[in-house]
């Protein structure tokens, strides 16, 4: 049982850059956020084109989101993946600010 998923690295949360990041084959997806009045902005998501349809996004969303709720912040869903993954994900749901 392998997958390109399988094969990417675990989800990192560069502080410093205000990202989380799961790097695969060379290549680096992020979950960029950015911390305002106690809330947890994330504002971007991205993963390269080669790295896409392998659920790396998700990995990192959940990650991300999953760190939020441990640090008891607030989220803004200002990126549209993050947006559509709290709505498909009910345990999210009450993070939201």
């Amino acid at each position: 049982m392998s997958s390109s998923s399988d094969a990417a690295s675990s989800v990192v949360h560069n502080a410093a850059a205000k990202r989380f990041e799961l790097t695969s084959g060379g290549a680096t997806a992020v979950a960029e956020y950015r911390d305002d009045g106690g809330r947890r902005v994330f504002h971007h998501t991205f993963v390269p084109p080669a790295l896409r349809g392998h659920g790396l996004a998700e990995k990192l969303v959940r990650e991300a989101l999953s760190d939020a709720r441990a640090r008891n912040l607030p989220v803004v869903p200002a990126c549209s993946y993050v947006a559509a993954f709290i709505e498909r994900n009910p345990e999210f749901h009450p993070l939201v600010a």
